[in-house]
């Protein structure tokens, strides 16, 4: 059975970058199972109703601006997989979540920044889905759970967003590490290990410095849904963890 992951984004330029993260992710295929599939839950894709991604081949969207030349002539050509879209919104309806498709929609920064770094060729079929913000923490956690059967048929599942992830606090000419970023990360990491999901889902209410690391959660959301996704033997390791502009995290976690 694959174990699925979450991984954070960083930055757009991460996919430039040459750091212990990034040779965290190039090595990835080489020390992991070839899926037959991906599904990737990408906090840069919000709905209010559980959206699957079925395009034929999926456009590169550049929704970031600022950054390297080189990033904007980046693509990323995936195709989606009619067959593991169909069990994907089989399970949704058996665990009573309503799904959508979206045959046009191509792969935000936060799905294929990540993908170009695990698989470069763009070889490996790729089903992208939404997150919702709205929904509570619980109901995040059994989004995943609900995809959980896929892992034993060798289909990766993906979460990519950030823990820490708040850019009105970012250094960009930081080489420090903010302190309440750590001690942030630091209570998640314990949470994550005891698999302590009754404490993780009141995160905001429990762990220091929340606001200031979750101020919006979308990015959050994506490490409840990979862990969901491993409710089945509910062990957790955290592969890396390091930080880019004083606070931005950058952190690996795979659920076995």
């Amino acid at each position: 059975m694959i174990p699925s992951y979450f991984f954070a984004h960083g930055a757009p330029s991460i996919v430039l970058e040459d750091n212990e993260y990034t040779k965290l992710l190039k090595e990835f295929k080489d020390r992991t199972p070839r899926p037959k599939a991906i599904i990737l839950f990408s906090a840069h894709w919000e709905e209010t109703v559980q959206t699957v991604g079925a395009a034929a081949t999926y456009d590169t969207i550049y929704d970031f601006g600022g950054f390297q030349d080189e990033l904007y002539q980046m693509m990323y050509p995936a195709h989606s997989d009619r067959v593991v879209v169909e069990q994907i919104q089989n399970l949704f309806t058996q665990h009573g979540v309503k799904s959508v498709r979206d045959e046009q929609r191509g792969l935000d920064h936060g799905a294929w920044a990540v993908l170009k770094l695990l698989y470069p060729d763009a070889d490996i079929p790729v089903v992208a889905l939404s997150v919702n913000r709205d929904l509570p923490n619980e109901q995040q956690y059994e989004i995943g759970k609900a995809l959980a059967e896929l892992r034993e048929q060798d289909v990766l599942i993906i979460g990519s967003g950030g823990t820490v992830h708040n850019l009105r606090k970012l250094n960009w000419r930081s080489e420090d590490i903010d302190g309440w970023a750590e001690q942030f990360d630091n209570w998640i990491e314990s949470k994550v290990e005891a698999w302590d999901t009754e404490a993780l889902f009141q995160y905001r209410g429990l762990a220091p410095y929340a606001g200031e690391a979750v101020p919006t959660n979308e990015h959050f959301i994506p490490l409840l849904l990979a862990m969901g996704a491993g409710d089945v033997n509910r062990k957790a390791k955290l592969l890396h963890r390091s930080y880019q502009y004083g606070n931005l995290s950058l952190s690996c976690w795979q659920f076995n």
